[in-house]
């Protein structure tokens, strides 16, 4: 929190500062929110266009595999079924006993056959031969088997030399204690002779090993992902899983060796084999990672006893992708760069004439009563304010001046007049103090009027183009409302100084609208306005609010009136003191006429020299007080027959106490209402 206290502050002193965060902070926001959506989404649909390739690729590949098993087992039977083989069987001289054999001439049309059927082996066995399996019963597709090596051996040994692989050290794969895979996976097709055949009950089988069989995986994967199929260089693959061995695959272990005898990774492995579940995600395959898709491979007894794989390298792919979101957050920042520059330029335009104003009256209040605004090049209502405010300045000036001038012809005649006085008695004597008194607050009234007739016509024109501001801006004129707001409590600060003064100089004839008033309710509503002050001099208020009357006055300046007492009570009384006010109904002749008020403090007291001066004008006790707030207080509520009374504390401890009395009913003033 430490650390952001200076931009608080910042931030309060300057309006070009809240403009610029105004107009950048969405920005600021919002293009990092665009940039992190749009890395999200892209993520998300690259990798779901991912999984639907590879998904895709995974049905093309399983087609083959299907179709390559359709060809094995209809191509078995129909040799099976052959006219052919037939013919040669009952031209073969076969045993009529078993153990029958097969002729010469039918294994060479056997082997002719099976190459033409591009079939590993295609032999004749007797039936119920321990090393075969059964005939199938129906369907034109072969079955995925696995043999051990003793039936390779007895239907094609000249498969052995492919069953013996050595097992790969590989990373991620699950633990293993083997060290080779020397079963064999094949395509099998066993078909039964028909029953006129030679050989009644004899099986046809025909097989295609999958272990080793290169050019059946390089079919897949030509099948799969032709030349042009992947983009920016990346690499399709196909393999064949005997468990989780690879026994078939174009995956490269090294940049010409094959990674026969790999093996597939644990997770993988878990899924596909331990789950049946079908793979289509990311996967480290032998030394690199690839969108893959693995779905197991089933025996005819519906055993998971492998996995067909297909899938291309991520690599390419996922530098483009971070390419593109690269592109993008450098487009983006040029784009933040650009607008903080026009933001900037215009933030300082639109500023200038604030900065001046407030520049300007900072130099006034130093003292320099000749600092203005100067001209400025913008024609706006910023522009045409700081111009009114300039003019202000001028008529102050001039006000002052005049002020000064007649200050001084006053104290001439004040002087004069005291000489001449000074020959005359000591009634004479009074009578002049009296007639100084009378003429000096004359000549305040006539001053008061002419800076207030003076400073209320640029005050009206410094309004009215507010207004006028306000509402051409009009939601525009958010980023300055705090600064708007400041200059109108200014024009109202002004107009409550010229009314002041007014008061001043003839309080009598400035009485407000009359109206009922619970004396509570206003002592609440002045104490909201006296609470920063009473705080800051660590005073504790007690209240005890026992008035019911209602009590006729102008709550304004009853009001003025409460506040006057409680701030000079707050600032008599010690740090740390209490200030008590209590008010209850004031009662003549046994009814109730009206509410009182009383104020007491902690303060030093009130003298007897002091009580008799309290009342009177240009009297105070304070450093920095102008004598005047009692004698103002004083004269607003004798304009409805209230009393303003000061005493010492009855309670014999020290402080003083100011009480108001108010009548319900306002009354024509009592001469001699206010009392010490």
């Amino acid at each position: 929190m430490s650390l952001l206290r200076p931009w608080r502050a910042w931030l309060g002193r300057s309006v070009r500062a809240k403009v610029l965060v105004l107009a950048l902070a969405p920005l600021a926001l919002a293009l990092p929110l665009l940039l992190l959506a749009l890395s999200l989404w892209t993520s998300y649909a690259y990798d779901q266009l991912l999984r639907t390739k590879v998904r895709a690729d995974l049905a093309v590949a399983r087609g083959y595999f299907e179709q390559v098993l359709l060809e094995v087992g209809s191509g078995t039977r129909s040799v099976a079924e052959s006219h052919a083989l037939h013919l040669r069987l009952q031209t073969g001289n076969v045993a009529p006993r078993p153990p029958a054999q097969v002729p010469a001439a039918v294994q060479d049309w056997l082997e002719h056959e099976r190459q033409r059927l591009g079939l590993d082996f295609l032999v004749l066995r007797p039936p119920h031969d321990p090393d075969s399996p059964p005939a199938q019963s129906s369907g034109s597709s072969a079955r995925l088997v696995v043999w051990e090596p003793a039936q390779v051996a007895a239907h094609a040994p000249h498969l052995l030399p492919r069953l013996d692989i050595a097992l790969v050290p590989t990373r991620n794969a699950a633990p293993t204690t083997r060290t080779h895979e020397r079963r064999a996976m094949l395509m099998l097709a066993s078909v039964a002779l028909p029953p006129d055949a030679a050989l009644r009950g004899w099986v046809l089988h025909g097989g295609l090993l999958l272990n080793g069989n290169l050019d059946f995986i390089d079919h897949i994967n030509r099948i799969v992902y032709p030349p042009g199929a992947l983009p920016f260089g990346s690499q399709g693959t196909a393999t064949l899983f005997l468990d989780d061995v690879r026994i078939s695959t174009n995956v490269r272990l090294f940049e010409q060796q094959r990674a026969i005898g790999t093996r597939v990774s644990q997770a993988v492995r878990d899924a596909v084999l331990g789950q049946g579940r079908t793979w289509l995600d990311r996967a480290f395959v032998v030394n690199d990672w690839y969108v893959s898709a693995y779905e197991p491979l089933l025996d005819s007894a519906g055993q998971r006893i492998g996995m067909l794989y297909v899938g291309f390298l991520e690599a390419p792919l996922r530098w483009v992708r971070l390419g593109v979101l690269v592109g993008t957050a450098a487009l983006l920042a040029l784009v933040m760069a650009g607008t903080v520059a026009w933001s900037l330029r215009w933030a300082r335009a639109l500023v200038q004439p604030v900065e001046r104003m407030h520049a300007t009256m900072r130099r006034v209040e130093d003292g320099d009563a000749n600092a203005r605004v100067g001209p400025l090049p913008q024609h706006d209502e910023l522009g045409e304010l700081a111009r009114h405010l300039d003019r202000l300045l001028d008529t102050v000036a001039e006000q002052t001046a005049r002020l000064r001038a007649w200050g001084e012809t006053l104290d001439r005649k004040v002087a004069e007049r005291t000489r001449e006085l000074q020959q005359s008695n000591a009634a004479l004597r009074q009578a002049q103090q009296q007639l100084v008194k009378s003429e000096r607050l004359a000549t305040i009234g006539q001053l008061a009027a002419g800076v207030a007739h003076e400073l209320n016509n640029p005050v009206a024109v410094i309004q009215g183009n507010l207004d006028l501001l306000r509402d051409t801006l009009g939601p525009a004129a958010a980023p300055v409302q705090a600064e708007l707001r400041l200059i109108d409590a200014q024009i109202e600060r002004i107009r409550l100084i010229v009314t002041r003064l007014l008061q001043h100089a003839r309080p009598t004839e400035f009485a407000g609208y009359v109206e009922p008033l619970a004396l509570p309710e206003v002592v609440t509503d002045c104490l909201v306005l006296v609470e920063r002050l009473v705080q800051q001099h660590g005073i504790t208020l007690q209240r005890h609010d026992r008035a019911t009357a209602p009590v006729a006055c102008n709550r304004q300046e009853l009001q003025q009136v409460i506040i006057n007492l409680v701030v000079n009570a707050v600032q008599a009384s010690p740090p740390g003191g209490v200030v008590e006010l209590d008010s209850g109904d004031w009662i003549e002749d046994d009814r109730v006429v009206g509410a009182w008020l009383e104020v007491r403090d902690q303060g030093p007291g009130l003298s007897a020299e002091v009580r008799a001066r309290l009342f009177t004008p240009f009297f105070t006790t304070k450093a920095n007080g102008n004598g005047l707030g009692l004698w103002v207080s004083q004269g607003l509520l004798e304009r409805y027959g209230a009393r303003l009374e000061a005493d010492a504390r009855a309670d014999g401890r020290p402080g003083a106490v100011f009480r108001v009395r108010l009548y319900s009913e306002p009354r024509e003033p009592a001469p001699g209402a206010a009392s010490g």
